[in-house]
């Protein structure tokens, strides 16, 4: 039984292998400049702000769908990457912004305000 139970480990592996190499593969080209720039954009979601918290170094915005994090339309706190950031912002501001997860925390690392 031992035998069987290995070998079906040793076959799972093997059969696994093609894809993992394809995946690194994939994550690499990925990496390049162009990439990760038509990332960016795809990460580019609209909002309002509704509230500029500078001493928390917070904003709350009203958002629709952020494709990025898998997230629907709602109003949220956002912590900021750069506090000069909420600088540039007004409650009532329509912005393109991106938002990450970073250190466990929804981030807003890039916002520029629509004219």
């Amino acid at each position: 039984m031992k035998k069987i139970v290995n070998l079906a480990i040793i076959t799972a592996l093997l059969s696994a292998a093609p894809f993992g190499v394809y995946a690194a593969s994939d994550s690499a080209a990925s990496a390049s400049p162009s990439a990760t720039s038509s990332a960016s954009a795809d990460a580019m979601s609209e909002g309002e702000i509704r509230k500029v918290d500078k001493d928390a170094k917070k904003i709350t915005i009203k958002h629709g769908e952020l494709k990025n994090l898998d997230m629907p339309a709602m109003t949220m706190v956002f912590q900021v990457k750069d506090p000069a950031m909420l600088d540039k912002v007004k409650q009532g501001d329509k912005v393109s912004f991106v938002a990450e997860k970073v250190g466990g925390q929804f981030t807003v690392t890039q916002i520029e305000v629509k004219q």
